[in-house]
């Protein structure tokens, strides 16, 4: 046991009885600062993990990549298919891939998807009388709320006092008249 007081032999303290402790060297707060960096950088996986599924040519390979980012989901809904690690994602890779290889242009695949899924396939959807609900839901989601706001303001703020009661007049110049006489 060491006395009390006395400095504690294991510690890196600095100072009087080894109460005040040391800085950090430049060392550790770089490597720290460096850790804290490489945590807080998105790390972009690309979901065409098996490179058997990857395109020889790569400008058809970026190609794909392209469109796998135009066309959505169909289980994660707001993932592209290049984002998602799903089958069916894969299974729509796998689709544009061979295509693409077919010599399909973009268009011509789009179509082909579009027809097999339906609007919501693609992650920007056509505008057209049937999708008009899913372009106008954000402008009407935005004027309800705003109505929905002037009208509970509206609704908050009182009209004015309310108007004195006989008894309440007669108080107030009860007290009016005590106050004129002192």
């Amino acid at each position: 046991m060491r006395a009390p007081g006395a400095p504690n032999p294991l510690s890196r303290c600095t100072g009087e009885g080894g109460t005040r402790p040391a800085k950090l060297g430049g060392r550790v707060r770089a490597a720290r600062l460096w850790l804290l960096l490489a945590l807080l950088l998105p790390l972009h996986a690309h979901a065409v993990s098996n490179p058997a599924d990857m395109l020889p040519d790569a400008a058809q390979e970026e190609r794909a990549r392209a469109l796998g980012r135009e066309i959505r989901c169909m289980v994660c809904q707001n993932q592209s298919i290049e984002d998602s690690e799903v089958g069916l994602a894969r299974d729509l890779r796998l689709i544009v891939r061979e295509r693409i290889t077919a010599g399909d242009s973009d268009t011509q695949i789009k179509s082909f998807l579009h027809a097999r899924y339906g609007d919501f396939v693609l992650l920007k959807p056509p505008f057209a009388w049937s999708t008009a609900v899913l372009w106008a839901t954000p402008v009407i989601a935005l004027l309800g709320g705003l109505t929905f706001i002037i009208l509970s303001r509206r609704r908050a703020v009182p009209a004015g006092p309310a108007p004195l009661t006989d008894e309440e007049r007669r108080r107030l110049a009860a007290i009016e008249q005590d106050t004129t006489r002192a």
